[in-house]
């Protein structure tokens, strides 16, 4: 499968998910439709599905636009308020794009209906707001506790796993577990590689489990009052 960013807003990242045997492609989180429909249509494809991790609108807004405009098949969380929805998505759902089968975790914490949309063949996850680089979402409606289960289902998955995030975080991500872990030599090292492709102009997804394992201070928290404390720290690192 072809996976392309799709830049909106400030940070934002859409992702577009285009299976070349069949032809289909899957728009994810378009919180805005037009950049995502210029850049389908530019690379001569045809979107057939929508798939939203979470309802923020920033995820969302593009979905009842993309509709309209191609008649895409709108997955989306079972407990969340999501408008044009056909398809509500639970643990244990599946997606379907050509061959290839997904399937759905749910990952609460960032909101209460978060999912996570893993396909294991290629190894890959949509993982939205739950888990950035080197960072994790801010705690909207979850609890912490619910937030560190969540991100632990996450790295479970296999190591080589590409995670495909919401959000252009990691830079700041990256400063601050440089600040809460300074004698970890691995997170110092990536920090250097993420200023390097930012002042570049270039993005700095996908990550992979394996990397989050090594750099992410919030995944390598022993316990969920570890993973408070730290989300408490970042929520006023300046």
């Amino acid at each position: 499968m072809d996976i392309v960013a799709v830049p909106a807003f400030a940070d934002n990242y859409i992702w577009i998910v285009h299976d070349e045997a069949s032809g289909e492609t899957a728009v994810v989180d378009p919180g805005d439709a037009a950049p995502a429909l210029a850049e389908v249509e530019r690379r001569g494809w045809s979107v057939s599905q929508v798939w939203n991790t979470h309802h923020h609108w920033d995820h969302t807004g593009g979905n009842i636009a993309i509709k309209q405009a191609t008649g895409a098949v709108i997955s989306a969380p079972a407990s969340e308020d999501i408008k044009a929805r056909d398809v509500a998505l639970s643990e244990g759902s599946e997606l379907r794009i050509g061959e290839h089968v997904g399937r759905v975790i749910e990952i609460p914490g960032h909101t209460l209906g978060h999912v996570a949309l893993v396909f294991d063949d290629p190894r890959m996850a949509f993982v939205g707001d739950t888990l950035f680089a080197m960072g994790c979402g801010r705690l909207f409606e979850g609890t912490a506790e619910q937030m560190f289960d969540s991100l632990q289902r996450i790295i479970a998955l296999p190591e080589d796993t590409e995670l495909y995030c919401g959000h252009e975080y990691t830079l700041a991500n990256a400063r601050f577990a440089a600040h809460a872990e300074p004698d970890n030599p691995a997170i110092a090292s990536r920090l250097i590689e993420v200023e390097r492709l930012r002042q570049a102009g270039e993005i700095t997804l996908p990550t992979t489990v394996a990397q989050e394992r090594e750099t992410n201070p919030f995944v390598r928290a022993s316990n969920w009052q570890e993973f408070a404390r730290l989300r408490s720290d970042k929520d006023s690192f300046r």
